[in-house]
């Protein structure tokens, strides 16, 4: 085990093993950017709650669980995305590799796009 291994502690030598250690200001944007998301999960959270709790008489009743269930899943995805988006982004940051493309973003946008269109069509319907 080189020096540098051994200055860590074992959970970052289980969950980020081998590379060499990325500059501290990387690792801290890493974080900062999971952390952005995580408030971002809670935010989607909060709403599916709020539409299961007060969107009882707004919308019909099986429309109001399907949209508060899918606020949840979103929340869920968001979270669940973020802690491998960190994960993948401090594996690449420690080996010096090109950082992934952020699958994140996509499932965000269509999520909210889906979650919107059915909020929409019961406004308008």
């Amino acid at each position: 085990m080189s020096e540098e291994a051994k200055d860590r502690d074992w959970a970052s030598r289980t969950v980020l093993p081998g590379g060499s250690e990325p500059d501290p200001r990387f690792t801290l944007a890493n974080e900062r950017t999971f952390l952005a998301w995580i408030r971002t999960s809670l935010a989607f959270l909060a709403g599916g709650i709020a539409l299961e709790t007060i969107g009882d008489g707004v919308f019909p009743e099986g429309i109001h669980r399907a949209l508060s269930i899918l606020v949840i899943a979103i929340a869920f995805l968001i979270s669940l995305g973020a802690a491998v988006r960190w994960w993948q982004t401090e594996n690449r940051l420690r080996r010096g590799r090109p950082l992934t493309l952020p699958l994140i973003v996509p499932l965000l946008s269509l999520g909210g796009a889906v979650a919107a269109c059915l909020i929409l069509g019961m406004v308008l319907g």
